[in-house]
């Protein structure tokens, strides 16, 4: 993708906003095993950690990927633009799939506005993070600026 720009000056500050969302979402599932850690692993009910709905699915669920983006962005070398572009389409397509399903009994991850809220705003950073994280040659970068100027 031409458009998509290498390089960018900002590049350092997005994967840091990445790693801090990653490190959000493994503390939000520590804390959301120890509030919901008795119940049902897709438990219906009041369990929550840190204003948000949660269940012990969720709390796994967010540890894991939170784990994933820290990787992500440990590794670096374009693993953690790749990973954050995926990460963030799937936290975007699991915040509109969960507000789909919020007041019925298909809400099998517990969520509620906050946590809508909060995991669109975490797909949103990740998507940012990834789209501005590309990292390449120097002539790469010269042509991506020569697209970009072109149109």
């Amino acid at each position: 993708m031409a458009h998509t720009p290498v390089n960018h000056p900002l590049r350092p500050t997005y994967r840091a906003l990445a790693g801090l969302a990653g490190l959000y979402l493994v503390i939000f599932g520590i804390l959301g095993i120890a509030e919901t850690g008795t119940e049902p692993f897709f438990a219906q009910g009041d369990g929550s950690a840190i204003g948000q709905g949660t269940n012990l699915g969720y709390s796994v669920i967010a540890i894991a990927a939170g784990l994933l983006i820290l990787a992500g962005v440990g590794i670096g070398r374009n693993v953690d633009a790749t990973l954050n572009t995926w990460g963030g389409y799937a936290f975007m397509a699991l915040g509109l799939a969960a507000l789909a399903v919020i007041r019925t009994d298909a809400n099998y991850l517990n969520f509620t506005i906050p946590t809508v809220v909060v995991t669109m705003t975490i797909g949103l950073l990740l998507l940012t993070a990834g789209m501005y994280g590309k990292v390449g040659s120097d002539d790469e970068a010269k042509a991506a600026e020569a697209a970009r100027l072109l149109l």
